[in-house]
């Protein structure tokens, strides 16, 4: 079975008292960045729904995995602050916006067999 990489996601797991794992990956990335980033999902969510074909579904409805996929696009706004000291206050002055960045965050959730599976293929999912 071969192993598959992972730089931008770094999951982090837990698990429930019935054995069913959770993976949960979150991505902050520039927009050059963000290709690399969609390849990786998609590789990802391709491998499951490849190797666990047509068991994806809530758990507590009898699936064996099931996934959730956020995102958020945030512009930076810096603010100039400075201290009045004369009329004892902040001054808070709008800066130039930023680049924006996106983030996207993916939750996997299985029984123990796609975990195990999906840990041998990921190296990085632990």
């Amino acid at each position: 079975m071969a192993t598959f990489t992972l730089d931008w996601l770094d999951f982090d797991y837990s698990e429930d008292s019935q054995g069913h794992g959770s993976f949960d990956a979150m991505a902050s990335v520039n927009a050059a960045q963000l290709p690399a980033l969609q390849q990786e999902l998609a590789r990802v969510l391709d491998w499951a729904h490849r190797e666990f074909a047509g068991v994806r579904a809530p758990l507590d409805e009898g699936g064996d995995w099931d996934f959730e996929l956020q995102g958020v696009q945030e512009v930076p706004a810096p603010l100039d602050v400075r201290w009045d000291e004369g009329a004892g206050r902040l001054e808070l002055k709008p800066g130039t916006p930023g680049a924006p960045r996106i983030t996207l965050s993916l939750t996997l959730t299985g029984t123990p067999a796609f975990c195990d599976a999906f840990r041998g293929a990921f190296a990085a999912a632990t």
